[in-house]
């Protein structure tokens, strides 16, 4: 048997719960008491846990994004509707917080938006079955994959990576941590995005071809998905140019926005 938990112990728990400061000596009362502490150590890992993901940008090892997973997106750029998932890597040197200052690199003059519902792993995830995804999932964020069009295409065309085109810096745009708590169904969110004040992209995350459970089993399925990576889950329909010194605005309604001006990325001296 254990050793019995001292009355003064359990009094003391009972006071930090705001209960009655009555003497516990019944075995249901420190039973009571037991469970109480547990259930605070419960609150406390998941507290830390929450408080480790709101670093979620330096704290992941990669940012995994999925294409075509909006079946009019996919429409609008003239593919076909994919049969399973694609997906590509992006660096996290690619991250930019809200606030700062898309860079465009020389010599384009435009990139494309693309604003995306950001998943935020929780804990390592590897093999994960579908039944038990969403219990790796430890919040979310929203998310632009700014898309140089003109690299990407050329690659297509030669059967090259998408790289170039998605992981420079500042090609990541992305928001602060939003708790898993404060999301009720991250499968009925809505998306918008403004260039310029001017809406450019409205989407709701029910039309997701590939679900976030599915995501997450068929990813970690290929590599393994540590704390803080991220999954980019797909973009709705209306992507296009973004131009230089024009500003984006995006957000999940309801939940939180983004603000970005765009810029010209300064070439360095040539020695």
């Amino acid at each position: 048997m254990g050793r019995p938990v001292p009355n003064s112990f359990l009094h003391l728990i009972t006071s930090y719960h705001h209960g009655p400061r009555q003497h516990l000596t019944s075995d249901h009362h420190k039973a009571q008491a037991v469970q109480l502490l547990k259930n605070r150590r419960v609150e406390l890992m998941a507290t830390a846990a929450s408080s480790a993901l709101q670093k979620f940008t330096t704290l992941g090892t990669k940012i995994v994004a999925v294409g075509r997973n909006y079946g009019a997106h996919a429409i609008e750029l003239g593919n076909t509707i994919p049969k399973e998932p694609i997906i590509f890597l992006k660096p996290t040197s690619s991250y930019l917080p809200n606030g700062g200052t898309i860079e465009i690199p020389y010599p384009y003059e435009s990139l494309h938006h693309e604003v995306e519902l950001a998943v935020v792993i929780a804990h390592k995830a590897r093999d994960v079955s579908e039944s038990k995804a969403m219990d790796f999932v430890g919040g979310y964020a929203v998310a632009l994959d700014m898309t140089a069009r003109e690299i990407q295409s050329s690659a297509k065309e030669e059967g090259l990576p998408w790289t170039v085109a998605k992981g420079q810096d500042t090609f990541t745009p992305i928001s602060s941590f939003i708790p898993k708590s404060m999301v009720q169904d991250p499968h009925n969110l809505k998306l918008w995005l403004k260039v310029n004040g001017e809406y450019r992209q409205k989407g709701s995350t029910k039309d997701m071809i590939f679900k976030i459970p599915y995501l997450i089993s068929h990813i970690s399925s290929i590599m393994t998905l540590f704390e803080g990576d991220v999954i980019l889950t797909g973009t709705p329909p209306g992507v296009g140019p973004v131009n230089l010194y024009q500003n984006i605005t995006a957000g999940i309604e309801g939940l939180i926005d983004v603000n970005f001006d765009v810029k010209r990325r300064l070439r360095p001296l040539k020695q």
